[in-house]
């Protein structure tokens, strides 16, 4: 149709010819997208667990840096986030948290995010102004529905509550309203502090344990060692994902597609649709 507009001189046809191509370009696109997103539970809610690893309080700094990354992704897309659990490092930071996240699609785009992160700037926390390099680790799971089964057995659990720090408000700093559940078999252990209910806590810390001890049984089903199962459970440092440097330049580089920006304000305000596209794409073609 465009050819036919350009030899013409047909200004009508050949808007339509490009609205046509647009109209193709998304169709496309969607297909794309479907392709991507074709897991059994790509299109439900995820947990996230954000965890400071190497780097002391730099580590902790950017723990809380890259869970603020992550809720502000989450805000783009229209998902509702809850923050279940969050421990407070001494001087600046987070130790760790853990976010649900409910919105179409959330773990099957939030999975790209899994893996060690790595920092590279000048550190706020040092008088003398050196470079410093700090980890932290995003553990994605989908949050599963209550109609999947997972049996867990009373005994394998081992179910301990504690007050909560920080942020909360004297009701919950006066109280034991806080709760970790450990499986004993496994050692998966979650962790929910954020409602005054200690009741409330333990269903919501129920609901993530069962989400991680699916990811666990899903691991063994696709024919993977079992030491290779636990070790999705670790943070193995030095095997980043992505590493954002602030210093001595600006660079986001995703090692596993090797996509580079320079754009490092952005990302860690949230626009990850570039990064988590193309890691997906990638990931989608190597499987077909």
């Amino acid at each position: 149709m465009l050819e036919l507009a350009i030899e013409m001189s047909d200004d009508a046809s050949a808007t339509e010819a490009e609205t046509q191509a647009a109209a193709v370009a998304k169709a496309l696109d969607d297909m794309e997208f479907r392709r991507m997103l074709s897991g059994e539970l790509d299109g439900g809610g995820a947990i996230l667990q954000i965890t400071a690893g190497a780097g002391g309080v730099d580590a902790s700094d950017w723990a809380m840096m890259l869970m603020r990354m992550l809720i502000r992704y989450a805000e783009r897309k229209g998902w509702k986030v809850e923050v279940n659990e969050e421990t407070m490092a001494e001087e600046a930071g987070i130790k760790s948290a853990t976010l649900t996240v409910a919105g179409d699609y959330a773990y099957g785009l939030l999975k790209a995010e899994n893996g060690v992160h790595r920092l590279v700037r000048v550190s706020p926390f040092d008088a003398n102004g050196r470079r410093q390099t700090s980890f932290a680790a995003v553990t994605v799971t989908a949050d599963i529905d209550d109609d999947i089964e997972v049996d867990i057995k009373d005994e394998d659990v081992r179910i301990d509550t504690y007050r909560a720090g920080g942020a909360g408000g004297q009701h919950v700093n006066k109280t034991d309203s806080a709760v970790r559940m450990t499986h004993i078999p496994t050692g998966i252990v979650v962790q929910c502090q954020n409602e005054r209910s200690q009741h409330s806590n333990k269903d919501k810390a129920y609901k993530m344990l069962r989400a991680k001890l699916y990811d666990y049984e899903l691991a063994l089903r696709e024919e993977k060692a079992h030491a290779d199962a636990k070790a999705r459970l670790k943070i193995e440092w030095g095997s980043q994902i992505r590493s954002y440097v602030l210093f001595p330049y600006q660079q986001v580089n995703d090692h596993r597609t090797e996509l580079k920006t320079s754009d490092v304000a952005g990302v860690l305000d949230g626009d990850l649709d570039q990064l988590i596209r193309t890691f997906l794409l990638k990931s989608a073609n190597a499987v077909s």
